[in-house]
């Protein structure tokens, strides 16, 4: 299996502690998901995030096909790091690290995504045009939610 990896970052001016409150809620994901996958959280949420948390979606991310993801938070560091992790899904492999740094501006919000596809030589093929594009509009569009939210 191929390794992949998504690395972002932005500056938000805001504290860490308030970026942890919004980021640490997964009623939130909705918001900085674009519209058209159609994202859903079908679980039931606790108050606060922990570790051991499962999460379950409903989207449609390629061609309106609907399927199910279920992802664990399995290590959390409050305020200022966690994983997630796929238990169920569309990826054979999944490891969303986010973390929360205090920086002068604000805070700066790192996302390191490290995943890797099913179907061997054919998600190879299918990785730039479908899978990391979509991966890529994703995380533009969060980033434009995020400044016109907080700002810059």
């Amino acid at each position: 299996m191929k390794l992949y990896r998504l690395k972002r970052s932005q500056t938000l001016p805001i504290s860490v502690e308030l970026a942890w409150s919004f980021f640490s809620d997964p009623r939130n994901l909705s918001e900085i998901t674009p519209p058209s996958l159609g994202l859903r959280v079908t679980s039931d949420l606790p108050d606060r995030m922990h570790e051991g948390m499962i999460i379950s979606y409903r989207l449609h991310p390629l061609f309106g096909v609907r399927l199910s993801w279920v992802t664990e938070i399995t290590h959390l560091e409050e305020p200022t790091a966690f994983v997630d992790e796929q238990r169920f899904g569309p990826y054979r492999f999944w490891h969303h690290l986010h973390t929360f740094t205090s920086v002068d501006e604000g805070v700066e919000v790192r996302d390191l995504v490290s995943y890797g596809l099913p179907f061997g030589p054919v998600g190879r093929v299918c990785h730039g045009p479908l899978v990391r594009s979509n991966l890529d509009r994703i995380f533009d569009f969060r980033g434009k939610f995020l400044e016109d939210r907080f700002g810059r």
